[in-house]
């Protein structure tokens, strides 16, 4: 009878242990075959802007790291959200990801219902880290003559500056073009571009006088005297620079907004394959020549954990949404 019961009690402890034992080996199994192919991170917006030279920048990196080709895809569109809703519905393997700015979780707020290319960016992405983050400034043509932001809001009133340029409906610097309008008591329309090339080349030949916007994107042009930077949109000066005065300093409160960066997946990723991805970015981002290389385009690292980037994304979700309907921002 006791042997019995012994071969009972060693056949029920086999079963329990079986399970947790083929866990593990599933476990160990997907830790070691990501990635199994090629993985591609997604930019929304066209080649050559500041998101599409971080995006090749970290292919670079992750690539030999990985063993595996790591390539950029631009799906361009709808204010960022085509590819961006295009990462949102991908098989959540850690194969496809998205490489977005914070206008992640500005556009849908502004997009009209029936786009076709709707997401939550708190329900539909998992984050995986913040990658860097960069200061937005108010930014004039030479031609114009104005050298001070106090000479912008002057002529704004009298009317004769009456547009500035964005890359695009809902990016952030259509927000701070709206926060300024309010803070200055001026009324500036904003003329939506498809990306920061093009506006830049607008505002550089004069067909409109002002942007607000990151600064590695006209630091060539502020170097050979083509554009002005008028101030900054940050709590304290930009070490890209330092004597361009902050809004705030100069009287313009509430008008605080940057631009960040992040590498976002597919909801439901699994959690080992976010741990590795979050590892090596965190990694990557500390190396000497990228550092220096983001500085070039005035972008200071970040990292950090996903649920640091989660909380930042709700946080600034919540911001948008009330600016977006105060301001009434809505895309054409």
């Amino acid at each position: 009878m006791k042997s019995v019961r012994r071969h009972l009690l060693a056949t029920l402890a086999a079963a329990t242990l079986a399970p947790a034992a083929l866990l593990g080996a599933n476990s160990a199994l997907a830790q070691g075959s990501y990635p199994s192919k090629p993985v591609t991170i997604v930019v929304a917006y066209p080649a050559g802007g500041d998101v599409d030279v971080l995006a090749r920048m970290l292919a670079e990196k992750l690539a030999p790291r990985l063993k595996q080709s790591v390539v950029v895809e631009n799906r361009t569109g709808a204010a960022g959200t085509i590819g961006s809703a295009y990462v949102a519905r991908a098989n959540p393997d850690g194969h496809t990801l998205l490489l977005a700015p914070n206008t992640v979780a500005i556009a849908p707020l502004v997009l009209r219902a029936g786009t076709g290319a709707s997401y939550d960016v708190q329900q539909d992405f998992t984050p995986i880290s913040q990658i860097g983050t960069q200061s937005l400034f108010v930014v004039v043509n030479k031609g114009t003559g104005i050298t001070k932001v106090s000479d912008l809001v002057a002529r704004a009133k009298a009317g004769k500056v009456e547009t500035y340029a964005t890359p695009g409906n809902g990016s952030p610097m259509h927000i701070m073009g709206e926060l300024f309008n309010k803070s200055a008591g001026i009324k500036i329309s904003q003329v939506p571009y498809r990306g920061l090339a093009p506006a830049i080349v607008d505002v550089i030949g004069g067909q409109v006088p002002v942007t607000y916007i990151t600064y590695g994107a006209i630091s060539q042009y502020v170097g050979n005297g083509s554009l002005v930077p008028l101030a900054v949109a940050d709590p304290k000066r930009s070490p890209f620079a330092p004597n361009v005065p902050t809004l705030a300093e100069l009287g313009y409160k509430d008008v605080e907004i940057g631009a960040w960066q992040a590498l976002l997946g597919p909801k439901n990723m699994p959690a080992e394959v976010v741990r590795t991805l979050n590892a090596h970015v965190n990694e990557i981002l500390k190396m000497p020549d990228v550092v220096a290389r983001m500085a070039t385009i005035a972008v200071t690292p970040s990292g950090g954990e996903p649920a640091v980037l989660s909380r930042l994304i709700a946080s600034d979700t919540s911001r948008y949404t009330k600016v977006v309907k105060e301001f009434g921002i809505q895309a054409d």
